[in-house]
């Protein structure tokens, strides 16, 4: 056996995916680090700039956080986002998406039956790339990979970000 074979832990993904009916974009991120499994909600990271990211552009104030669920929830479905993750459960060290193996997807069935999506947005490549290879996309729907909002993308700055991810705006009205 390989050593690093003993540090690969078997996870099912613990949180639901939030949305509603009049849901109009997805985001999607790969799978929840080990800080979001602890907070109980998605972007948990204190460092991940989701949060930042998406507040400046919704002109939230003050920003949401992952640290408030029901507030953050309520703005989400309001302003029609859904979220969820590519991968219902894997193997993964620690919360490095470039470790995950034994994957298996999420069903995305129920959000497009309820939802109105048109369009989902991936937060990184790992995202992108595990939506892309497991799950048809229904028709009249985009698909688009974002720069991830992770620490671990720090080439890219806040303002990067947001420049970049304004394009969502375009798919909410």
């Amino acid at each position: 056996m390989n050593i690093n074979d003993s540090k690969h832990v078997f996870i099912e993904h613990p949180l639901p995916p939030l949305y509603d009916k009049n849901s109009r974009i997805l985001i999607l991120g790969s799978f929840p680090s080990i800080k979001t499994r602890a907070a109980g909600f998605f972007y948990g990271h204190p460092q991940n700039r989701f949060w930042p990211m998406l507040s400046a552009l919704l002109q939230i104030e003050p920003p949401l956080k992952a640290t408030e669920p029901k507030r953050a929830t309520e703005v989400l479905l309001r302003r029609r986002i859904a979220l969820w993750d590519s991968i219902s459960s894997c193997e993964i060290i620690g919360s490095s998406d470039s470790s995950i193996r034994n994957v298996k997807p999420n069903n995305f069935d129920a959000i497009f039956s309820a939802a109105q999506i048109r369009h989902v947005f991936c937060n990184g490549a790992a995202a992108y790339n595990y939506f892309l290879k497991h799950q048809d996309l229904p028709t009249a729907v985009g698909l688009s990979r974002m720069p991830s909002t992770s620490p671990a993308n720090a080439a890219k700055s806040l303002d990067a970000l947001i420049k970049d991810w304004s394009v969502i705006l375009d798919y909410l009205d």
